[in-house]
């Protein structure tokens, strides 16, 4: 089948992976490299539980290494996770029914600090984000950082079985490993996604270690971005602080005369499998004002994503501020929802932002609540999924004002959530899903009158204009799903295979 026609007369779904990588690369051993592992172990309570952690990115790669039987590496991060795997650290998931090998690598709580929440998470994080927050580098975490990778190349070592594997490496955490997999299998497919965004070259060029990372994500055969822009400004940054040649009509980096594919692959969601009838998309707008204590006729604003600094949360309130003091008539008719789950707590920076977070609602509240009405409802906690879909379907308003952001998968929740085909988004400009979802009211979150703007606007956006908006971003969020992401990769991985291969053998001299 075409890829043109692949692209035009299908759903993307897991079937078309499976079909893809049957047709396009049968044979070929599949390993996934991830620091998240699809499946993990904990022991509560004296009992051991299995834990599937919701990821897009598990969801896009679970059927194709099923079913080609692969291999995924990633942390065993689980506290039952040694229990469970054997003494090489693997063990076949689903437990259910197996189908695929996961092997987990141990590391200890000084390479943790060091590779995760130090270089990773303090250095490379604030750095791509642009989020004003400054980057820390220190010298003992990059060796951390490097020691780390090696280990995790050890492991691709010791589980591939062939000399031309593809191989699909995952985000931040593995700059380094593609370089170290190609010293060694100089013929595998190596393709790198790099799940947060990329910044121009002079931004980037304040890592002391900017050459080594380079050249580590340029050991790929493709490097996926989510975007064009993020592609444009790796490209910038190989030409200006390597010895590389550039493609530009084939977007490629030629390092030591082994080209590198820089590509947008953005990444989505799994669409639902069924669509909620109109009586539940009224039910769950009922359940969170009970559960709330909220009036009936209140309308709603929310927010939904970790307590972390890229993802604009102050930059909301401040515009929610500016809204109520340039509209006081909705004083007391909106109330701002705001999930905010604890995440990196352990980092200064983050117990700096829940502070901050905290005294601005205080303040907010304060200054314009009254008996029985709070402006903001700040919920630092997780929620499940159940929870998160009665929010997104009753909310008037959803506010993602990411400061910086690769994509942004909530945004596209929201959408997939309202089959009532109801509701507005308010989407900051510098998240990758702007590119896409351009029904949205998309906004500068920097710009606190600009956003009370938006609020406005959308609190006030005739009926007809909000379902014309949210089909148009639903037909594109279901068309552009999470699969269409997976199997857009796994074809230009095909067509390397192929330009590759030996020219048979014709018997003509």
């Amino acid at each position: 089948m075409a890829t043109i026609m692949l692209d035009l007369l299908t759903q993307w779904s897991p079937d078309l992976l499976r079909y893809i990588y049957r047709n396009e690369l049968a044979g070929t051993e599949l390993i996934v490299v991830s620091n998240r592992e699809p499946y993990s172990h904990e022991r509560t309570d004296g009992e051991i539980r299995l834990v599937a952690p919701a990821s897009g990115m598990v969801s896009a790669l679970e059927p194709i290494v099923r079913t080609c039987s692969g291999t995924w590496i990633a942390h065993g991060g689980g506290s039952a996770d040694r229990e469970t795997a054997d003494s090489q650290g693997r063990l076949r998931v689903p437990v259910d029914h197996p189908a695929y090998t996961l092997r987990r690598v141990w590391l200890s709580e000084k390479e943790i600090k060091g590779y995760y929440s130090g270089f990773s998470n303090e250095g490379l994080w604030p750095l791509c984000h642009i989020a004003f927050t400054r980057p820390v580098f220190r010298a003992a975490d990059w060796d951390c950082y490097e020691a780390v990778n090696r280990k995790f190349a050890e492991a691709v070592f010791e589980e591939v079985k062939t000399d031309r594997p593809l191989i699909l490496v995952q985000d931040y955490h593995f700059a380094l490993l593609p370089r170290m997999i190609r010293e060694r299998l100089p013929e595998a497919v190596i393709i790198t996604f790099w799940h947060i965004p990329w910044p121009n070259a002079e931004i980037f060029g304040v890592c002391p270690w900017a050459k080594q990372i380079l050249d580590g994500l340029l050991g790929s055969s493709i490097l996926g971005f989510h975007i064009q822009l993020h592609c444009n400004n790796f490209i910038d940054a190989a030409d200006r602080f390597l010895e590389a040649r550039i493609d530009k009509e084939e977007s490629s980096v030629i390092l030591g005369g082994s080209a590198t594919v820089v590509r947008p692959y953005p990444i989505s969601i799994e669409w639902p499998e069924s669509e909620a009838d109109p009586g539940e998309i009224r039910r769950a707008r009922e359940r969170v004002v009970k559960d709330l204590g909220l009036p009936r006729e209140v309308s709603l604003a929310v927010g939904a994503e970790r307590l972390d600094y890229t993802k604009g949360i102050l930059q909301r309130f401040q515009g929610l501020e500016a809204f109520f003091i340039r509209h006081p008539e909705w004083i007391g008719r909106l109330s701002f929802i705001e999930i905010a789950a604890p995440s990196r707590a352990h980092l200064r920076s983050y117990r700096q932002l829940r502070r901050e977070c905290l005294e601005l609602v205080d303040d907010i509240n304060r200054r314009f609540g009254r008996d029985g009405y709070k402006p903001i409802l700040l919920l630092v906690e997780q929620q499940d999924h159940a929870r998160l879909q009665d929010l997104y379907r009753a909310a008037d308003l959803f506010v993602v004002s990411s400061l910086h952001d690769g994509m942004n998968l909530v945004a596209k929740e929201f959408v997939a959530a309202r089959d009532d085909e109801d509701g507005v988004l308010v989407l900051s400009q510098f998240a990758g899903a702007s590119r896409e979802l351009t029904e949205a009211l998309i906004v500068n979150p920097f710009d606190a009158d600009a956003m009370a703007d938006a609020f406005l606007a959308g609190l006030t956006m005739p009926l007809p204009e909000r379902r014309d908006r949210m089909r148009t971003m639903r037909a594109t969020v279901k068309d552009n799903n999470v699969y269409r992401w997976a199997g857009t990769m796994l074809l230009d991985a095909a067509r390397l295979m192929r330009r590759a291969a030996p020219a048979p053998e014709t018997g003509v001299i």
